[in-house]
């Protein structure tokens, strides 16, 4: 039915350079004409919402905290009916922005827009979320500096739009929910193998690191359930004896594009996700800003993320294989420096396995209060399985043959399921903007369907940080 999809039949001058034409039945508007602010306080008991710029706007979680501990000032939190499409003024050029799902209070960060009759708010937050009108967003948008530009509501009720008659704006919102849900399901197939053959990988990650090649040595208990026998001739040492040191580096103000030229670079919390090191996961710094040389990322280097928006990614690790900017550690980030006798690929590996990762997790629970960061002197008394360095650099070298065919399968994978994700990205925008028509193909549609939401339209986790409601304040 995806592939059956026709342009309209006809189309006319929309006015907007970004835009093109449209189909001859719709109108271009003032979102002034959409949607009325709405600034309403003092509703105590409603729940708090937040802001996420995958899932648009959903109840906040507080973690066991109490709520008016969390909240800096509950009088200036805003009320937001179900319907309302609520944004975030920093953060509505990179999509931060969503239908409410309940009545709820939202951060003071927070524009919320309330849709008149005939709006049907869910088409026109899958259009705002489009990349051309982002970047509309983005050139409307306010502020000393670029990263902290802000689209306020005398901004956004200016900004024009594409409007489809009623009827058809469902028949979209209505088409979208089901061709989404056709390709989420395509990409949790393919992610469902990816989890086995991780699964698969990590078994012989945590055999290699933990029992070496030898199946012959002999073994010795260590006594510690979540790790178990070791080679008799190996060590179980406490990271601290293992580095020289381990650096954390600075929070410097840094604007959300990427280093180039002789210009710097602070990396971002999720540059070594997933065990890789990302080096596009970073952020310009000035140019006034000092760099100071024992913080400079280099070739080599083992980074450890200290913090990061899921716990689930904290304590990730990867090393620096090559790179091309000009980079420095962030306050998120450690830096370990190991000793001659300490092989890093092995540690690496290590670090990568599941009894490192029950350590993180034991680690971050006992934070009170800090769920998603990990203590550095807990990480310096995490134990580990060290074998002779000789031995290490041989079952490093052993590990990265006896993976390599499953990592080729884990990354075509990832291909394709990126590949999915762009052709949906494009569908998205070419419904959205008028270029296909789905007014016939909405109708044909079981019943059943689900209507959905802008949460529903890309839904797909890939846990990214949630953005943070009070530093938006700040």
């Amino acid at each position: 039915m995806i592939g059956d999809l026709k342009p309209y039949a006809d189309y006319k001058a929309s006015g907007l350079p970004w835009l093109g034409q449209v189909p001859a039945q719709w109108r271009v508007v003032r979102n002034g004409s959409l949607f009325g602010q709405r600034s309403q306080t003092g509703y105590a008991e409603l729940p708090i919402l937040e802001v996420s710029l995958k899932t648009g706007v959903q109840v906040r979680s507080f973690g066991g905290a109490k709520r008016k501990q969390v909240m800096s000032d509950f009088g200036k939190y805003k009320r937001a009916a179900k319907g309302d499409l609520a944004y975030n003024t920093m953060r509505m050029w990179q999509g931060a922005l969503g239908i409410c799902p309940v009545d709820g209070l939202v951060s003071p960060a927070y524009v919320v827009a309330r849709p008149y009759p005939e709006v049907v708010p869910e088409y026109f937050a899958a259009l705002f979320r489009t990349g051309d009108y982002m970047a509309e967003i983005d050139a409307a948008s306010r502020g000393i500096v670029k990263d902290r530009n802000r689209l306020y509501w005398d901004q956004f009720k200016q900004m024009q739009s594409p409007c489809p008659p009623p009827d058809e704006q469902a028949a979209i919102v209505r088409f979208l929910a089901w061709a989404n849900g056709r390709l989420d399901r395509a990409i949790r197939a393919k992610r469902k193998v990816v989890a086995l053959l991780t699964e698969q990988k990590q078994a012989i990650i945590f055999r290699a690191v933990t029992k070496g090649f030898d199946a012959g040595a002999p073994l010795n208990s260590t006594a510690i359930p979540w790790l178990g026998d070791i080679p008799a001739h190996w060590e179980l040492r406490r990271l601290r004896t293992l580095v020289h040191a381990i650096d954390q580096g600075v929070s410097p103000l840094a604007a959300g594009f990427l280093a180039e030229g002789d210009s710097w670079g602070v990396l971002k919390s999720g540059c070594v996700n997933r065990g890789v090191f990302r080096e596009t996961e970073h952020k310009r710094l000035a140019s006034e800003f000092v760099v100071e040389p024992s913080i400079v990322v280099a070739v080599g280097d083992v980074l450890i993320s200290r913090a990061c928006g899921s716990p689930s990614l904290v304590g990730s690790v990867g090393r620096v294989r090559s790179i091309r900017y000009r980079l420095i550690l962030s306050d998120k980030t450690f830096r370990a420096r190991f000793r001659d006798t300490v092989d890093p690929d092995f540690m690496v590996y290590a670090m990568n396995s599941r009894y490192y990762r029950h350590q993180v997790e034991q680690a971050i629970s006992g934070a009170e209060g800090m769920a998603n960061n990990l203590p550095l002197s807990s990480l310096k008394d995490f134990r580990f399985a060290i074998p002779p360095v000789a031995e290490a650099r041989h079952i490093a070298r052993r590990i990265d043959v006896e993976t390599a065919a499953i990592e080729k399968s884990i990354e075509r994978l990832e291909g394709e399921i990126e590949l999915v994700r762009e052709f949906r990205t494009r569908l998205v925008a070419d419904i959205v903007t008028g270029r296909l028509d789905v007014r016939d193909a909405a109708a044909q549609l079981p019943a059943d369907v689900p209507t959905g939401t802008e949460a529903d339209l890309d839904n797909e986790s890939d846990e990214l940080e949630p953005l943070d409601e009070e530093a938006a304040e700040a």
